[in-house]
Formats: C-alpha cells, sequence, structure tokens
C-alpha cells in the first residue's frame, strides 16, 4: 500500500485512520486527497497513491456546480438576481415549450425538465455552455416545469449561466474567476489555465469487480430514456462521462456543470470561505444566505438518477448522505467520489478528490465513514 501522506491536528487521528483503512482497501493505484476545515482551521490535510501530490489538480465533475451556484448566491445576495422571478424576464429566448413561467428558484433546484437536447451534443458543445443554453433554450422539458425535480447533471451550469451572463455580461467562470477563486487563491478553477497543465492528473475509469457490473448492467437505462438523454448518451459520437475532463477542450473552458478542475485544499478551502471565512476574509455568503442554500426545496425520488435525492438552491442537501451531519449541510458531489460540503452548524468544510472512478459513481461510499470520523472528532474537540 502506498503511504499516507500529510497531516492531521491534535484530535483528528480517527480521520486519518479511516483515510488509511480506506487506501489499503482500494489497492495500489487508488489516487486521492483529502482535507478538512473546522472552525477556520485546517484540521485535515492528507494525501496517498501513485503520481499523486497535494497540489495535484484533477477533474471535480460535478462539485463543479457548487461553484456556479455560488456565483448565483453572490448575485441574488448583490440584488441583481430575483430567486422567484421568471428565468425568461432574463432571458426572453427560454420562455416558449411552456417555460414561461419557470422561476430561477425553480431553475436551480432541478425542476426545469430540460435536461438535455433531444439529438445530443458533441463533446465541443458539451464543453462550451453558451452552445448548451442556446440549444436548449427552444428544447421542449421532459416534464411539465415546476411539478417535479430531475437532476441536470451536464446541462445547468449552463442554464443558470445564460442568466448570469443576460444580467451581468459576464460568464459564470469568469466571475468565479475575479470574485472567488482570484481574489482568495483557491485551487478550484472552471477554465484550467494552460501553464497549469503540468499539474494535471487525468482521471481514471471505473474498475469493477464481475458482480459489479452485473449490478450495472442490471441497472443501466437505454440511451434515448430520460436518464440517457440527461447523461448524454443519445448522442451517436458521445464521450464516455469517465472521460470529460480528459479533454483539453473541457478542462480549458470550464463548463459550468462538469468542467471544474480542483484540488481537495481547494474544494475544503471554496466551502470555507462561504461560510467561515478564508484566509482573513469575511464569508463570502451573508448567514441569512447560507440558510437559504442549504433549505430543501427539491426532495424525492429524482426523475433522471432514479434515486432518492435533495437540492438546496443548486447545492445537494448532503444531510441526507450524511445524516451525522447539522441541519442546512450543502455541497456537491462528483461522479468520481469526489465530495465537497460545508456544515454552517458544526463550522465543518469537507474536500476529497479520488482519480479513479469508484462504485457506483457518485458519492463514493468511503465517504460516509470519513465524514463521520470526522464530525466526531469535530463535534469534541
Amino acid at each position: 500500500m502506498t503511504a499516507l501522506q500529510g497531516t492531521v491536528a491534535a484530535g483528528y487521528e480517527a480521520v486519518r485512520d479511516e483515510f488509511a483503512a480506506i487506501a489499503a482497501a482500494e489497492g495500489e493505484d487508488y489516487s486521492a486527497q483529502l482535507v478538512a476545515h473546522v472552525r477556520g482551521d485546517r484540521v485535515v490535510d492528507l494525501w496517498t497513491g501513485p503520481d499523486i501530490t497535494a497540489d495535484s489538480l484533477t477533474g471535480v465533475f460535478s462539485a463543479t456546480k457548487g461553484a456556479a451556484h455560488l456565483v448565483v448566491a453572490l448575485l441574488v445576495q448583490d440584488g441583481v438576481l430575483d430567486l422567484d422571478r421568471p428565468v425568461a424576464d432574463y432571458w426572453p429566448e427560454f420562455g416558449i415549450e411552456g417555460k414561461h413561467e419557470l422561476t430561477l428558484r425553480d431553475l436551480i433546484s432541478h425542476r426545469a425538465g430540460v435536461v438535455g437536447a433531444d439529438d445530443g451534443f458533441r463533446i465541443d458543445e458539451i464543453a462550451d455552455d453558451r452552445i448548451i443554453a442556446e440549444r436548449l433554450a427552444g428544447q421542449r422539458p421532459y416534464w411539465r416545469p415546476g411539478t417535479a425535480f430531475g437532476y441536470h447533471a451536464l446541462v445547468i451550469g449552463a442554464l443558470t449561466g445564460e442568466v448570469v451572463r443576460r444580467v451581468t455580461g459576464q460568464s459564470i467562470q469568469e466571475i468565479h474567476e475575479a470574485r472567488v477563486r482570484g481574489p482568495l487563491g483557491i485551487d478550484f478553477y472552471l477554465g484550467l489555465p494552460a501553464e497549469l497543465e503540468p499539474r494535471w492528473l487525468s482521471t481514471q475509469p471505473m474498475r469493477p469487480t464481475p458482480e459489479q457490473l452485473t449490478q450495472l448492467q442490471a441497472a443501466a437505462t437505454g440511451p434515448n430514456s430520460i436518464t440517457g438523454i440527461a447523461f448524454n448518451r443519445n448522442h451517436p459520437e458521445a464521450v464516455d462521462l469517465q472521460e470529460l475532463p480528459n479533454h483539453r477542450v473541457v478542462r480549458e473552458l470550464g463548463p459550468a456543470s462538469v468542467g471544474g478542475v480542483g484540488t481537495a485544499r481547494g474544494l475544503a478551502d471554496f466551502y470555507a470561505a462561504i461560510t467561515t471565512g478564508l484566509h482573513g476574509h469575511a464569508p463570502l455568503l451573508k448567514p441569512d444566505l447560507i440558510a437559504a442554500v442549504g433549505q430543501i426545496h427539491s426532495a424525492g425520488t429524482d426523475l433522471v438518477t432514479r434515486q432518492p435525492s435533495a437540492f438546496g438552491l443548486g447545492f445537494m442537501s448532503v444531510g441526507r448522505a450524511y445524516p451525522m451531519l447539522g441541519q442546512g449541510a450543502f455541497g456537491h458531489a462528483g461522479a468520481t467520489g469526489t465530495e465537497a460540503f460545508a456544515d454552517p452548524r458544526n463550522g465543518i468544510a469537507y474536500g476529497y478528490v479520488r482519480r479513479r472512478f469508484g462504485f457506483p459513481g457518485g458519492p463514493g461510499p468511503e465517504n460516509l465513514g470519513l465524514v463521520r470520523a470526522l464530525h466526531a472528532a469535530a463535534t469534541t474537540a
């Protein structure tokens, strides 16, 4: 087993032990980073695996959505956006095919029903939020907007991003860089500069056991199902989700749904910056906005993933997955097993990145043990 590297603060040794146990169970090619802040202090900073360092960058997939929806929250806080105005007020072309009454609140709560395009997207289109938005403006929803929810996996950042662009003249990526990543020095990019490519580690595909492969095949949906459309499997040249950030065009443009690149330090710093402040800066969001983004807006069986799920304002309500956390904990997982969140009630900010896709995808099951150990240490420290 590759040795663990990094440090933990006194009282957090159980988190290190849990991480070591996961690394031993996963095997020699497991590469991952784990970082946590508690009440403003970085108390866990660990990494392990071949080729990886604390500074290695890799694709964080849907954890990107946290950055997209922080930008929306900042603009709501500024009074620039109103959650209860129709999207079509900001973006008139969107207001057709029954979408004219859909509010921004419902859009970012995954209630729009516009989870993809009937004929799918090429890889260069998936990488470009402007193209996605233009294509989906005229798309008929797959359910009546506002009546149900389903994960807009590859497109939510483009939809909300077009609203942002119409109001500010800037993209989500530009605002994230100017107001969040740049001034705070956060290692979490929506658009990876070419000069940082030497730090990039490609994501690696899942290696399911025969039993796991059988489970995956039994749960598979057709390419023209609502799940297939949402994950772009309906396009004849569809790129496997596991490969998306390995295409330079995706890393370069940083699509706000899935194209983010970062480290566990970057993700933990990002959520600390939102809730407790970072490097002497005040928290990015005021307490009322922190409470609002963590309030559950959509809950139940997700029409796309066909699994129980809960969303706040663009962020996942992570208390469903980690019931030991405080009410209002919010964040976003990524497809490799990446996880990132803030638990404002307990002062926790958490970032976990893994290079190889875990089974079954989404928030890796290993996170439950890690979060449990972290929470226990944080609440007894």
